[in-house]
Formats: structure tokens, C-alpha cells, sequence
């Protein structure tokens, strides 16, 4: 590696859950990546039928629905990939969960300036168990990010259990529903930082985003990386759609499935749904946690 972690942004991300590298990537290849958004946006919208591509805000935006979503990115433009293959970050990736891993999904979000919808507190690998827990959600700024825009919220030190993120119906609620008050469970943590720089965040980490009515965007991409041995748990038809989007980008596949971290939390989906904002809307009026 020519660009691993120190010892001490190592330390940090054992500790505390996540690591931040400020302004790993340059303004230029942020203007190509702006180009490539808006093409990839106008072709979509163009196109007819964008529910495959994009999630639009349910809010508009002078007078316009807008998107709060691009999925799947990785697989929309090469540059997209460039920027999920650069070296500066797998190299950070690779001194956190070694050698051999995949990308295993990746969205952009969008949130527009004054519409720009919230991210209820959650942790990613309660939606796809994994034999282990070396998955990082990897988050790239776009735009200079802050708590008036929406930044990144984490709750530090709780990425080795995971909180109940079950309904009333017992079925998956796409958000804790324990109650989170009065910091019994620490203080969060917003992550503001400026544009190109990157989160490594374990996948157990507790994170939320708020709403964004600023006149400021705050675009984010997010790739999830998951060491090669790193095997999903079958909890229905969605574990076969979310392996489709799967891709080996450093080192080798495993034959064998490794088993550690926390005991998987597996998720009752029998009832389908295709956005996080969505699901999160539906359980929020029923289940209603007190925010931290």
C-alpha cells in the first residue's frame, strides 16, 4: 500500500467506529464527478421510466421534483468507479479489513438544498447480515458538509452490539426503535467536513443524518466494502437482488466464510420495500423514537 492509515486513524476507527480523511480527493475530479451526476440524471429523467435509476425527493424544488437518490452508481459510469477504485481510499480500506474485499452496493444521496430529506438513526448491517462484521460504509462528501446541511451523525463506541430496529408488527422498521433520549447512550457525533473528504464507518455504527433546509447541497456517495470472507446470511428474496450488485475489487474471493463480531441481527423482511426513505416513513409514525 502506498497510502495506508496511521496507527493513530487505525486506533481511532477500532475505537470509536469510524475515521475521517479530510479532503482525500482534489477539486477537479469532484467537477467531473457534478458533470457526470447531472448526465446521468437528465438521461435518467429523459428516459421515461427512472424508477430503476433514481428516487425522487417527495418535496419540490422550485416547483420541480428533484432526486434524493442515483442507485446503484458503481454500476452507472466509469467515473462513478473511479472514484470508488482510487487507490488514496482502498488503500485506507485495505488497513482496516486487509487485502481481499468487495464492493458490495453503492448509492449516491442527494440531498437537495431546502428539501433535502433526513436519515433516521440506524445501523447498516441490521439490512444485510454477514458471517462477519469487516464491512465499511465509505462516505464521500461532494459538497462541504455540516450540521446546516445534513451532515453525518454518529453515535461513537456502540459498533460492537446492535440496538432492536423492530416495529410494533415485528417485522423491520429500517430505523432503532429504542428509545435514544437524553444521550443514554452517549452524545452523537455530526461529521462536518469539507468537500472530497471521506468517512470510513464500521457497519455497526449507529448514524443518522438530518434534514437539509439550508441553501446549501450535500451529496454523498456511499460505497460498502466488505472483506471477501465476509459472507451474507440468506433472510429472503432481497439477499439474492442485493449480491447481484456485488464486485471484486481488491485481491482474491474466498472459498470460506469467516464467522465473528457480533451475533447477526437478521431482519424480519418479508414484506418488500425498495427505499430506506420509504420504510423509514412508514414505521416513523407508528414507532416514533425519541430522537438523541
Amino acid at each position: 500500500m502506498r497510502h495506508p492509515l496511521s496507527a493513530e486513524q487505525v486506533a481511532h476507527y477500532r475505537r470509536e467506529g469510524y475515521v475521517v480523511l479530510e479532503r482525500l480527493f482534489d477539486a477537479p475530479l469532484l467537477r467531473e464527478i457534478d458533470r457526470t451526476i447531472d448526465a446521468v440524471t437528465r438521461e435518467a429523467l429523459a428516459g421515461g421510466d427512472y424508477s430503476k435509476i433514481l428516487e425522487l425527493e417527495p418535496e419540490t424544488l422550485d416547483g420541480k421534483r428533484v432526486p434524493r437518490r442515483i442507485y446503484h452508481p458503481f454500476e452507472r459510469h466509469e467515473t462513478f468507479r473511479k472514484l470508488a477504485t482510487d487507490e488514496r481510499l482502498l488503500d485506507g480500506v485495505e488497513s482496516l479489513i486487509g487485502g481481499n474485499f468487495d464492493c458490495q452496493h453503492s448509492k449516491l444521496n442527494m440531498k437537495p438544498p431546502h428539501i433535502g430529506s433526513a436519515v433516521e438513526w440506524h445501523q447498516d448491517l441490521a439490512y444485510f447480515p454477514h458471517t462477519n462484521d469487516d464491512i465499511i460504509s465509505c462516505l464521500i462528501y461532494l459538497d462541504d458538509a455540516s450540521l446546516h446541511n445534513g451532515c453525518l451523525q454518529v453515535l461513537p463506541r456502540h459498533h460492537h452490539h446492535f440496538f432492536d430496529h423492530t416495529a410494533p408488527d415485528g417485522h423491520f422498521a429500517g430505523m432503532i426503535t429504542e428509545d435514544l433520549s437524553n444521550n443514554r447512550f452517549g452524545k452523537p457525533v455530526p461529521i462536518e467536513a469539507p468537500a472530497g473528504s471521506a468517512i470510513l464507518m464500521h457497519c455497526v455504527t449507529p448514524h443518522s443524518s438530518l434534514p437539509n433546509r439550508s441553501d446549501k447541497p450535500r451529496r454523498t456517495f456511499i460505497f460498502e466494502f466488505r472483506a471477501t470472507d465476509s459472507f451474507p446470511i440468506y433472510y429472503g428474496d432481497d439477499t439474492a437482488a442485493q449480491e447481484s450488485h456485488g464486485h471484486l475489487i481488491r485481491g482474491k474471493p474466498s472459498r470460506y466464510a469467516r464467522f465473528a463480531g457480533p451475533p447477526p441481527y437478521i431482519p424480519n423482511m418479508d414484506k418488500r420495500f425498495t427505499s430506506l426513505y420509504q420504510l423509514q416513513a412508514e414505521n416513523k409514525a407508528r414507532v416514533q423514537p425519541a430522537a438523541v
